[in-house]
């Protein structure tokens, strides 16, 4: 497999994770030390996977109420073997994401190490 298809696979993944609201999903995505931030809440919100994921697990899924799917992979660069940078968008109710993704390939296996996103209000 490319890497190229190894790191969509890694964002579908992801995707699938946010949408169905399943933090085993975005276990898979994400790198166990990853990190994930945005300086749209106040004070700046800065969570670890072990913070993350449990807000995840409480949230009623985009899928349990037939929202549409909204991912969008924007961009995807490699900067060497092991990284690897992805812009892409998705929403969740009302609110349209767009998130900067930082890859890192460890173990022979692409996972997200770093997400900080910018939150807008769709209009609908």
């Amino acid at each position: 497999m490319s890497d190229f298809a190894a790191v969509t696979g890694v964002l579908q993944t992801y995707f699938d994770g946010l949408y169905h609201a399943d933090p085993d999903r975005l276990a898979v995505a994400f790198h166990t030390k990853a990190i994930y931030a945005t300086a749209d809440e106040s004070p700046l919100l800065y969570r670890t996977m072990n913070e993350y994921f449990p807000v995840v697990a409480k949230r009623e899924s985009p899928a349990s109420r037939a929202e549409p799917r909204r991912d969008v992979i924007e961009s995807i660069e490699f900067a060497g073997e092991n990284t690897a940078f992805a812009r892409v968008r998705c929403s969740i109710g009302s609110r349209n994401f767009t998130d900067f993704l930082s890859l890192v390939r460890t173990d022979g296996a692409w996972r997200i190490m770093a997400k900080v996103f910018q939150i807008t209000e769709r209009k609908t």
